[in-house]
C-alpha cells in the first residue's frame, strides 16, 4: 500500500481546501466545497474566503446570508458552521444524536432528570410562530415549566442541540456586529429537514464521507470522526469501500480517499495564506501533523489566527489599527519574510476596504 508523507498530504489537503491557488467558483460553489466554514467568530469566515477565492467581495457572502442560500447552523462538533442551505437540510439529521449528547456532556447535571423529549416539543412549539428570540429569550420562556436547569442550560439544549436553528442575519454578515436571534430552520429555509436514513448502508452517511473526502481527504477514518463529531459512520464507510482508494501514512494508519481526488506532486510550491480563526484547513482532522506541528496544535483550538509559510503553520497573525501583525513561531527565511509581508498587505488592504496596506513581522 502507498504511504503518503506528511508533505503529500499537507499539498492534497491545500488544493482541495483551495490554498494552492486561489480559485473563481461562485461563493456558494466554494462553500459547499470547503465543506462548510467554522463561524462562531462571525467575521471569520470572509478572511477564509479571502485567502482561498480571486476578487472575493464580501457583500455577496452578506447577500447569501440574507438571501438565505448559505445558514449559520450548529452542525460538525457542536459549533456554529457556514454552509449552504441544501448541506444544512441534508446533514442535520445526521448530527441530531451527537448534538443532544455533546450538550447533554456540557450540561449533565443541570439537566439530570429533565425529559429532553418533552424539551422537545416545547421548544418547537414555542418556535413555530417563526418570531426569532435570542437563547435567553427561548429559556425564559420555558423556565416555569423547567427552573431548575437555569436559562444556559436550557436555552443552549434548546437551540444548540434539540430545536434545529438557525442565527439570522445581520449576525455573520460583512462588519455588523448583531447578536445571535435564532429561528427554526425548516421555517426560515421553506422546507423540511431529510429525514434520517435507516437504512443498515446509511446513503446519507455516504454522502457525508465523500463530501468529507472531497474537502479534506485523503485520511483516516479518525480524521473523518474529529472533523464532524459523528461515531455512527463505519457503515457508511464500510459500504463505500469498492469505490474508494487507499494508502498509509507515516504512522501506518489507513488513510481513504476518492480515486479521482487532487492528489498534488509534494513539490508543488505553495504560497504563503494566511487563516483565520479555528478554519478547518486545521481542525478537519484528528491528526493535523500534515499542517501544523505538534508543539503548536493547541493554537488550533485556541482561535489563534495562522498564517502558512510553504503550507504548514509558521506564525500567528492580529489586527490592530489596520495594522497586520504577524508573530513567526519560529525563523523565517528572508524570502519567506517578503512573502508574507506581501500576502499580508494585501490582508490588511482587504480589512480596511483599501485604507491601509500595513503589515508588522516581528523577528
Amino acid at each position: 500500500m502507498t504511504v503518503l508523507d506528511n508533505r503529500a498530504l499537507n499539498r492534497a489537503t491545500l488544493a482541495r481546501q483551495l490554498l494552492l491557488d486561489r480559485a473563481d467558483p461562485p461563493v456558494p460553489g466554494a462553500v459547499a466545497q470547503l465543506g462548510g466554514l467554522q463561524a462562531q467568530e462571525p467575521q471569520e469566515p470572509f478572511v477564509g474566503l479571502w485567502s482561498r477565492l480571486r476578487a472575493f467581495d464580501p457583500a455577496v457572502l452578506s447577500d447569501l446570508l440574507v438571501q438565505r442560500q448559505v445558514v449559520r447552523t450548529h452542525l460538525m462538533r457542536r459549533t456554529v458552521h457556514l454552509v449552504v442551505a441544501a448541506d444544512a437540510l441534508a446533514w442535520r439529521a445526521r448530527h441530531d444524536a451527537m448534538l443532544r449528547q455533546r450538550t447533554l456532556g456540557a450540561y449533565r447535571r443541570e439537566l439530570d432528570g429533565v425529559d429532553l423529549d418533552e424539551v422537545v416539543a416545547a421548544g418547537r412549539a414555542l418556535m413555530a410562530d417563526g418570531v426569532p428570540r435570542t437563547m435567553t429569550e427561548i429559556a425564559r420562556a420555558l423556565a416555569d415549566r423547567w427552573p431548575t436547569p437555569g436559562p444556559r442550560a436550557l436555552g443552549e439544549m434548546v437551540v444548540a442541540a434539540l430545536v434545529p436553528m438557525v442565527q439570522l442575519p445581520p449576525r455573520g454578515v460583512w462588519r455588523a456586529k448583531a447578536g445571535v436571534r435564532n429561528v427554526p430552520l425548516s421555517l426560515w429555509l421553506g422546507r423540511e429537514i431529510d429525514s434520517p436514513s435507516l437504512e443498515p448502508s446509511d446513503p446519507a452517511g455516504q454522502a457525508l464521507v465523500r463530501r468529507y473526502l472531497a474537502a479534506f481527504g485523503p485520511a483516516a477514518t479518525a480524521d473523518l470522526r474529529a472533523w464532524c463529531g459523528l461515531t455512527g459512520l463505519p457503515p457508511a464507510v464500510a459500504a463505500l469501500r469498492e469505490e474508494l482508494v487507499t494508502f498509509r501514512d507515516e504512522r501506518g494508519r489507513e488513510l481513504i480517499d476518492l480515486p479521482d481526488a487532487p492528489r498534488p506532486d509534494p513539490d508543488t510550491p505553495a504560497p504563503v495564506r494566511f487563516l483565520p480563526a479555528f478554519d478547518n484547513a486545521i481542525l478537519g482532522y484528528e491528526d493535523r501533523s500534515r499542517i501544523i506541528d505538534h508543539a503548536h496544535r493547541g493554537l488550533s483550538v485556541a482561535g489563534e489566527r495562522v498564517v502558512l509559510v510553504d503550507g504548514r503553520v509558521a506564525a500567528t497573525w492580529t489586527v490592530d489599527a489596520e495594522t497586520v501583525r504577524v508573530t513567526p513561531l519560529g525563523r523565517l527565511s528572508r524570502g519567506d519574510i517578503a512573502a508574507v509581508t506581501e500576502e499580508g498587505e494585501a490582508l490588511a488592504s482587504f480589512l480596511s476596504d483599501g485604507d491601509s496596506d500595513r503589515v508588522r513581522v516581528d523577528l
